[in-house]
């Protein structure tokens, strides 16, 4: 993002409104192709929690909808700061594209708010990755939205084509900066990761802690009574 913002070359003026503005793509790009990963762990966490009812995968579930809303807001947050330079409005509800990445970013919001206030039970947990299901089918629609159909939003930068119109420095960049946001989302994962496994492993012993109390009276009073 950094070097997209000082170093990247300068566009034609003929090509876009607003030629400066267009550096924010640096960072906007990046959180784009990121919150498609996280919803890959969220997809990945679902099934394994639908076929093996596995600790795991509620894990990588928990991070992927957790890491999907906190790069999803980086992309609605950037996108309109640009589009209100480039397209004169922050916003256009007639474009495929941003309004599926909307309903995108909004399922995992409501991932993350369900799962904070919803009691923790495998009913619960069914009916999230049923909807987690239904988000990642949206990865796809909103990845290839603008090759079915393009309104306002640029096409898919790292095809070449009439329709992107880049530099191949400018996609270099892009390309790096993408690959620094993955290590950012690489050490996000590890950190969410350790921190529902500690969770759980918490709600465990405390689990077992209770068990145990209950099952000392009884046995107290068992020996009473002999």
């Amino acid at each position: 993002a950094l070097l997209g913002l000082f170093y990247a070359p300068s566009v034609s003026a003929e090509s876009w409104e607003s030629p400066e503005a267009y550096r924010i793509l640096f960072l906007h790009v990046p959180f784009a192709w990121s919150s498609f990963l996280a919803f890959t762990l969220l997809f990945i966490g679902a099934v394994k929690w639908y076929a093996k009812r596995d600790e795991n995968g509620w894990i990588w579930f928990q991070t992927g909808s957790d890491l999907g809303l906190v790069f999803g807001l980086g992309v609605i947050t950037s996108g309109p700061i640009w589009g209100s330079a480039e397209w004169g409005t922050p916003w256009d509800w007639g474009d495929l594209r941003l309004n599926t990445f909307a309903l995108l970013t909004a399922v995992a919001l409501f991932l993350v708010l369900s799962r904070r206030s919803q009691a923790d039970s495998q009913e619960t947990r069914d009916t999230l990755s049923a909807v987690g299901l239904f988000g990642f089918a949206l990865v796809p629609i909103t990845a290839l939205a603008t090759t079915w159909y393009q309104e306002r939003h640029p096409g898919v930068l790292i095809i070449d084509s009439e329709d992107s119109g880049l530099d191949p420095e400018i996609k270099m960049i892009l390309l790096f900066g993408f690959l620094s946001m993955c290590v950012v989302f690489a050490g996000l994962v590890r950190l969410s990761n350790l921190r529902y496994r500690l969770a759980a492993e918490l709600v465990g012993v405390k689990r077992g802690l209770d068990e145990n109390s209950v099952a000392a009276p009884v046995e107290l009073d068992s020996e009473v009574g002999s």
